[in-house]
């Protein structure tokens, strides 16, 4: 199983957008430095708790920094983007990197990010597939016509072609239940963000749609699965649970408040009323049982273990500062214990 590290370049209360920036390079190049696999952006707009609104440049700035590391995007949120430019940018970063780039792409869960940019959100999806089609099309041909409802173009040639070939490795994120199906048909590998919606407990019927949906579309190979999950290792249980405690319940009440704003907007699947009040409603130890792995490192390799049977997880990309509260000693001691101690068990 592979393990990556999962920022969002977040900007605590009183932190400068400089000394983000300045504290998530410092992490990424720790990472580094520790042997960590590879790094994953996330993609924010119009929040005042991160800075990452631009993760291809970000992805750009790592690559030059770094010599190893990999570095994936989870997720370039394709419908607000112009499929030509991220075809150009990956492939561009592709080759600054010298071919260590991953593309993970979504729709986007929130309408309101789509509004800034007056992309109606109920078009998300329709854009979502249009445009993918279009990103690996400009890849893997020397020129490609394409006609949707939302693009065209005629006989077209984009260059920079990718380093790695056919084309970077492409995953997509899934954050609701209807998702997985069909990304099964269309044979990419998936990136789950369990937040808001699902229990990890409550996965593996999902994750088994997407792997039927996979084999039936006549796809070669094995699916892979990535799970998103925080992760925090302390030396002790009693500073494993308290330390993320107050960032934890942070990013609880701010997931909850945001998916009751976003209740009933056209495009949403599900009862999102419903589960804003489920997220409003847990506690820290239900968080503990469903959402997260934190403890002693023996502890959270087991939790880890027993997740990568249940689900049959090739990759976990972890968070070291869920709710963006946590300082960065703090987020370091975590990285160096999940390295040291952890992911060393699963090799």
């Amino acid at each position: 199983m592979d393990f990556g590290l999962f920022i969002e370049f977040p900007c605590r209360e009183g932190m400068t957008d400089r000394e983000a920036f300045a504290e998530c390079f410092a992490l990424v190049d720790a990472a580094e430095a520790l042997g960590v696999n590879s790094v994953w952006l996330a993609e924010y707009h119009f929040s005042p708790i991160s800075v990452l609104s631009s993760p291809i440049t970000i992805a750009s700035a790592i690559a030059a920094r770094t010599q190893r590391i990999r570095i994936g995007l989870a997720v370039v949120l394709l419908p607000l983007a112009h499929p030509i430019h991220i075809a150009e940018d990956i492939a561009t970063v592709d080759h600054i990197s010298q071919g260590r780039v991953e593309l993970g792409v979504g729709r986007g869960t929130f309408p309101d990010t789509h509004d800034g940019f007056n992309s109606p959100f109920a078009e998300s999806r329709e854009r979502f597939d249009e445009y993918l089609e279009i990103i690996v099309k400009a890849w893997t041909q020397e020129r490609f016509s394409f006609t949707g409802k939302h693009y065209r173009c005629d006989n077209l040639w984009v260059r920079p072609k990718p380093l790695q070939q056919p084309h970077p490795p492409i995953r997509v994120g899934i954050t609701s239940e209807v998702t997985f199906p069909l990304i099964g048909r269309l044979g990419f590998p998936i990136i789950i963000n369990p937040s808001r919606v699902f229990a990890l407990s409550e996965l593996a019927p999902y994750i088994q749609q997407y792997r039927e949906a996979w084999h039936e579309a006549g796809h070669a190979g094995a699916p892979q699965v990535g799970l998103r999950v925080p992760l925090y290792v302390a030396k002790t249980a009693e500073r494993a649970y308290a330390e993320p405690k107050a960032s934890t319940m942070a990013a609880v009440k701010g997931l909850g408040d945001r998916v009751a704003g976003s209740a009933s907007r056209v495009g949403t699947t599900g009862d999102w009323s419903a589960q804003a009040e489920h997220v409003r409603r847990m506690s820290y130890e239900d968080w503990l049982r469903d959402k997260v792995v934190y403890g002693i490192p023996e502890i959270v390799v087991e939790r880890l273990h027993q997740l990568r049977e249940e689900l049959d997880l090739t990759q976990i990309l972890y968070e070291v500062n869920y709710g963006r509260q946590i300082p960065y000693a703090l987020q370091l001691e975590n990285l160096r214990l999940i390295n040291e101690r952890v992911i060393p068990q699963f090799k």
